[in-house]
């Protein structure tokens, strides 16, 4: 019988309450927030209060042994005052400027969060057992498989749970009875009953051991299964690296993710079928030589996703996903080296050296999270001093789609740098570059998106401001009254160009050669999109025709909002017409590749 197996019944109310208390407080939160209750009311206050009431009594269940134990407390408090810190240091980057899209912020916070206390926890379980920090990698290993299996059981039980009442639900519904219905989706029943359902969930996988040990077993068993087969995928793709080069790897956009998680696969199976180093010895002799080779091979994929890493933060600079994705690549580096020296040195065991390594390397884990969520690894700090540089350099043009990162995406650091830019010498006499800026601080949204509220607030109420907004491309001339106050009416469509802080460009041509002028209203989306209504006249009245949508490369086409207002629109018609039957509908044709027909030529 293990110790959970054996929980005194205090300890096993204990998880429950907490579990439930903890939706509780989730439910204070929505419904403070609703209600403007402090500290409910600022996003900061939400930040703090979300953190800890969601990491604190997580560690708090997953852990608890016996109550009367100081050491526990001592983790509690211990976790209480780390993530205070780290979430106020998360609030004030992710607040400060309106309209910030704080999760931008915040998902990175939060994943970073969670893997730091998986890695955090067993170390904090063992002192509970042993009384001091000193573990043997048998009992970390036992309890981070514990933790794991106890959370995915936790999540399959609620999903179950829920599955139950909503079928308790539909069947009383089938007779008129909608009160379950109306019941079971109450916000403060949602969170009450969530948390007592976590609950009963994690005391179940805590003290099940069978449960667990089944579980625990089809995944090594699984992972004994796959490990050859990745190392194999492994040799042959390092094998094949000579003959194809490195050229095509470079071209791609997500080199360095699919060599990241190739390592990522390889480290947790190896760790799966590795255990605690303490079993008979896996796979006979030649196969243990594969995966030997296959971890030899992981330093050359975690160098070259570093590599890929380093080529586009050259190129392009720093972006948070490049910061997190450098950093993930370190990690690799440092896993693939060390496990790869292990495969090399001999040892009485296989791998004997693992153990001790994996030790070492979870310290340099949470020391990263932690430095990475406090000023002195702050990842937004070195993202918007490397994007403002690459603006200045590129001064005094001002590229869209990057005056809007900084805007939206990189915290209060990067509105007051786009601030700061506005007002910098280098840009000051660039009217278009300061229009550019200035747009971006007045934005609600970077791609365009507003809440009926918001598109409410922001309507244009002035026809006269309509038209001064709206931008004629070069070469167009304006469209006539009756245009203007269609569109102003809403009788055309005019996508978001009725609303302040829209940036549309107008392109008034005969597009359909009928010697009649037609009109394209254009809504700049950003430097690579662009979404537009096409409008025409028949009978004297105008009317929407239809719509299209412009997507460009902007580093290798140019930016779509530039071309349209220098007028760089051009007519292409199909070669091929639309084809009717009769007074049937007129189809398209689809135009075949010659490579196409040769092929279906000759099977």
């Amino acid at each position: 019988m293990t110790k959970d197996s054996a929980l005194p019944p205090q300890t096993r109310s204990f998880i429950v309450l907490v579990a439930l208390l903890q939706g509780g407080l989730l439910y204070l939160a929505q419904k403070g927030h609703s209600e403007g209750w402090w500290p409910f009311d600022a996003l900061g206050g939400r930040i703090c209060w979300y953190t800890l009431v969601l990491g604190v009594p997580c560690a708090m269940t997953l852990s608890v042994v016996d109550l009367r134990d100081r050491r526990f407390w001592q983790h509690a408090a211990i976790l209480f005052v780390v993530f205070l810190a780290l979430a106020a240091w998360a609030a004030w980057n992710a607040t400060g400027a309106p309209n910030l899209s704080s999760h931008e912020v915040l998902v990175p916070f939060g994943s970073s969060l969670v893997l730091g206390l998986f890695v955090a926890l067993p170390w904090l379980q063992a002192r509970l057992a042993s009384g001091h920090w000193r573990a043997g990698y048998g009992e970390l290993f036992e309890h981070a498989w514990q933790n794991a299996i106890t959370v995915l059981l936790t999540l399959l039980f609620t999903g179950v749970c829920w599955g139950i009442l909503m079928l308790w639900a539909a069947l009383f519904a089938l007779v008129d009875i909608t009160f379950f219905r109306q019941l079971f989706r109450e916000d403060a029943f949602v969170h009450l009953a969530t948390g007592a359902i976590v609950g009963f969930g994690i005391l179940i996988a805590r003290t099940q051991p069978r449960a667990v040990q089944v579980v625990r077993q089809l995944l090594i068993v699984a992972s004994k299964g796959l490990l050859p087969l990745v190392a194999f995928i492994a040799l042959i793709f390092a094998v094949s690296l000579p003959f194809t080069g490195l050229a095509p790897l470079w071209k791609t956009r997500s080199a360095a993710s699919v060599l990241l998680s190739l390592v990522a696969l390889h480290v947790i199976l190896i760790n799966a079928v590795y255990q605690d180093g303490r079993g008979p010895r896996p796979y006979p002799t030649w196969l243990r030589r594969v995966v030997e080779a296959g971890l030899l091979t992981m330093p050359l994929y975690a160098t070259l996703a570093l590599v890929a890493m380093g080529l586009r933060i050259g190129q392009y600079g720093w972006t948070a996903e490049r910061f997190w994705g450098a950093l993930a690549a370190l990690v690799a580096v440092l896993y693939a080296f060390g496990y790869a020296l292990v495969a090399l040195r001999p040892r009485e065991g296989w791998l004997a050296g693992l153990s001790p390594l994996n030790c070492r390397l979870s310290w340099v884990v949470m020391a990263l999270v932690l430095l990475v969520n406090s000023p002195v690894l702050d990842p937004w700090r070195i993202v918007v001093s490397s994007q403002v540089a690459r603006m200045r350099a590129a001064a005094p043009e001002v590229v869209r789609d990057d005056a809007e990162y900084l805007r939206f995406d990189t915290g209060r650091r990067g509105y007051q740098a786009v601030q700061a830019l506005r007002n910098d010498p280098l840009f000051r006499g660039h009217a278009e570059s300061v229009g550019t800026l200035q747009r971006a601080l007045d934005g609600t949204t970077r791609w365009g998106y507003r809440t009926p509220h918001e598109r409410k607030r922001d309507r244009i109420t002035d026809p006269l401001e309509l038209q001064r907004r709206v931008e004629l491309a070069k070469g167009s001339s304006a469209p006539d009254a009756a245009w203007w106050q269609e569109l102003f009416s809403g009788k055309l469509d005019s996508h978001e160009c009725r609303l302040r802080g829209s940036e549309c460009v107008l392109v008034v041509r005969d597009l359909d050669g009928d010697g009649s002028a037609d009109t394209l209203l254009c809504d700049i989306m950003g430097g690579a999109f662009a979404n537009c209504m096409l409008h025409t006249r028949e009978d004297g009245r105008w009317r929407n025709a239809g719509r299209t949508t412009f997507t460009v490369n902007r580093r290798e086409d140019g930016e779509v909002g530039r071309m349209l207002r220098a007028g760089e629109l051009h007519v292409t018609p199909r070669r091929w017409p639309d084809l009717a039957v009769g007074a049937g509908k007129p189809q398209s044709v689809t135009e075949i590749r010659s490579d196409e027909a040769a092929a279906k030529a000759n099977p």
